[in-house]
């Protein structure tokens, strides 16, 4: 480095999805509804799951929880990306865009590892359905429910930390949202140390709270298949399905997008596959872990009938 001038850089400029003018409206309105859907979603699964008693279990605690994370995570990067979508200035201050990174890993992370949580409770509802109430104590399912937001935000400290050290020789950011992978691109040094850094980081973070769910799941499907009602094992099958599908596509789009090689030589690939994590997964959820289970549509339903018959 010695010899060598760097500007120092005090903002950066998001210039994801910016090589297709055409598409701004179009990428707008997805966005904006989108998002729209993921708060109107997720703050109605918790307002419902709040009002009714019935709801009050250590499954809905952890669906709460998923919501939570969903709403705020979701707003960490779309409403940025909704003003740039109509913005010829689409620029964001280093310190916002750090401020942006260590929301949005702090939050992905947790959402990780909570999922590993929902999974557990699963089990232990499939696998020993007596022993249910007392292994879910209030003081389990807190512990669990804050385990993942330790972790994660651990995990996303530290990933701030390394990144924000770096120098950097260009502004433009080749993403929509200041994203580890994108920023490493910009690095001026060697940033080889860093990059394994946040492999690790991402390596344990996915791999691990994909062994639990996948170690859990083993134990559940193995369970299901032991169940002599062919009706029973049909409704643990689905109620399973559910969860998998979401565990799919959002371990899937992050695995794709932070655990290759190169993470700076896909990076077009890696703004497709994070809208899925950032935009699709959040909106989904409410439907996939909610909408078709019965009781959430009960109690839905039973609010819906106070509101239009008092």
């Amino acid at each position: 480095m010695s010899g060598k001038n760097f500007t120092e850089v005090t903002l950066f400029i998001l210039s994801g999805f910016t090589n297709h003018p055409e598409l701004q409206v179009s990428l707008f309105l997805m966005f904006l509804f989108t998002y729209l859907f993921t708060i109107l979603g997720n703050l109605g699964l918790i307002m419902l799951v709040r009002i009714n008693s019935r709801l009050h279990t250590p499954m809905y605690f952890f669906l709460s929880n998923l919501a939570f994370i969903d709403i705020f995570y979701s707003s960490t990067v779309t409403p940025k990306a909704l003003v740039n979508f109509q913005s010829n200035q689409k620029s964001i201050s280093f310190v916002g865009c750090f401020l942006q990174m260590y929301f949005f890993v702090g939050l992905v992370c947790s959402e990780c590892f909570l999922l590993g949580s929902m999974a557990y409770d699963r089990y232990v509802a499939i696998c020993n359905p007596l022993l249910y109430s007392t292994v879910m104590s209030q003081k389990v399912c807190n512990w669990l429910g804050t385990m993942p937001y330790v972790i994660g935000f651990t995990n996303s400290l530290i990933t701030v930390c390394v990144i924000s050290s770096l120098t950097f020789c260009d502004s433009s950011i080749n993403h929509f949202f200041c994203d580890t992978t994108a920023l490493l691109a910009l690095s001026c040094v060697d940033a080889f140390s860093t990059e394994m850094v946040i492999f690790v980081l991402a390596g344990f973070t996915i791999l691990s709270s994909l062994l639990i769910v996948t170690v859990t799941y083993i134990a559940i499907i193995s369970a299901i298949l032991r169940i002599q009602s062919a009706a029973g094992r049909q409704k643990a099958f689905s109620t399973c399905a559910s969860h998998l599908t979401s565990v799919t596509v959002f371990y899937g789009s992050l695995i794709f997008t932070y655990l290759q090689p190169d993470n700076t030589s896909s990076l077009t690939q890696a703004q497709v596959a994070s809208v899925f994590y950032t935009i699709v997964v959040p909106m989904l959820n409410p439907l996939i872990y909610s909408l078709r289970n019965r009781d959430v549509k009960n109690a839905l339903l039973k609010v819906i009938g106070r509101k239009l018959f008092p």
